[in-house]
């Protein structure tokens, strides 16, 4: 049996993006393969998404930004967007998601965490939407 495969993209794949697989990888385990990329990575993942989602007890410290590719795109069967507009490919017959998301660069802890718990609502949606039911 073949596992959906769910890709998450932002521009620097540090921050929301990273959250949102550590979430889905978490919550789905091996039910569900996770990507994710960006268009513009950073050398690193954002230490304030690390210390929000370690709060929650998940570890997304050992993670390391990668460039979005072609392959990635046509690997997965949906392809979630988190603010890079036009850079990401688009390939017909795909499931397409632009999550509006504020970026967490920059921003203190408090802001963060609502970022944290809005992506994790979105992905106990995505979770039930990719699941048949029992």
């Amino acid at each position: 049996m073949t596992h959906p495969t769910v890709l998450f993209v932002c521009v620097h794949n540090a921050g929301r993006s990273q959250m949102a697989a550590g979430f889905l990888q978490h919550l789905a385990g091996d039910r569900i393969e996770v990507l994710s990329a960006g268009s513009e990575p950073k050398d690193a993942i954002n230490p304030v998404a690390v210390q929000a989602m370690a709060e929650v007890g998940i570890d997304i410290a050992g993670g390391q930004p990668k460039v979005l590719t072609t392959e990635a795109v046509q690997d997965s069967d949906v392809v979630i967007t988190m603010g890079c507009g036009d850079a990401c490919p688009f390939f017909p017959g795909k499931r397409y998601e632009d999550w509006k998301l504020d970026d967490p660069a920059g921003q203190g802890i408090e802001a963060v965490r609502e970022i944290r718990d809005d992506i994790r609502g979105r992905i106990e949606v995505l979770i039930a939407s990719l699941e048949p039911t029992a």
